[in-house]
């Protein structure tokens, strides 16, 4: 009986952190297109910077190329329950059960910028920046569990505002103005991992001249399409 009690503890310590941020996917190198959080039953569940769940389901590898996956989803064939009529107007008929993984979200008393978006992915806690502060993140993202996140402010060069500046303590930069026009505004630097990409001056004008179109920094996967 206690080695069973045991078993049982251990087993619900490790689901209630099984949830975690684990990709972060960027439209054509340059723009956020959504984080994508994976559960422990690895699921992703892909969110919109404003805390808007956009898809969720099961990644799968190519069979004609190593490490590149599919960018549509397969279906998640497991249970998935929405908020009933009985549910707060805020968060009704959204999405509350993607198999094991519990999904609440901001009531209608919260701060403007908060309402009806998504609170916690299983045990991680989600935090957004209020109307008070900088135009160019209200309402995106604050915390993701326990890491920061910022946004590139309204006063800073005209390329890079509104974009992800940092997360978990790593920065990211962009090419500016100042740079290629095929390169501007697409990811210069991810912590201390650079992309370079091809200019108007090489054939493949635009497209990832080094590296990896999707890398692992810090236990995060990066994935620019």
């Amino acid at each position: 009986m206690k080695k069973f009690l045991i078993a049982i503890c251990l087993f619900l310590a490790l689901s209630s952190h099984s949830q975690r941020l684990g990709q972060i996917t960027f439209s054509g190198g340059a723009d956020l297109s959504y984080f994508t959080f994976i559960t422990d039953q690895n699921v992703l569940i892909r969110v919109s910077p404003d805390g808007k769940i956009i898809g969720w389901g099961i990644e799968v590898m190519s069979d004609r190329a190593s490490d590149y996956y599919s960018p549509k989803l397969q279906p998640f064939m497991g249970r998935v329950d929405n908020y009933g009529p009985e549910a707060d107007s805020a968060f009704r008929g959204l999405v509350r059960n993607i198999g094991t993984c519990t999904l609440t979200y901001y009531g209608p008393y919260e701060v403007e910028s908060k309402r009806g978006k998504l609170k916690s992915v299983g045990s991680l806690y989600l935090d957004y920046y209020d109307e008070f502060g900088n135009a160019m993140q209200k309402g995106k993202f604050r915390f993701i569990g326990s890491q920061i996140v910022e946004w590139y402010a309204s006063y800073e060069e005209e390329t890079v505002r509104g974009k992800l500046k940092s997360i978990a303590n790593m920065p990211i930069t962009y090419y500016t103005i100042f740079d290629d026009k095929y390169v501007r505004g697409k990811i210069k630097s991810v912590g201390t991992v650079s992309y370079q990409w091809y200019t108007s001056y090489d054939q493949y004008g635009g497209g990832l001249k080094s590296g990896s179109y999707r890398r692992n920094i810090n236990g995060i996967t990066f994935i620019v399409q």
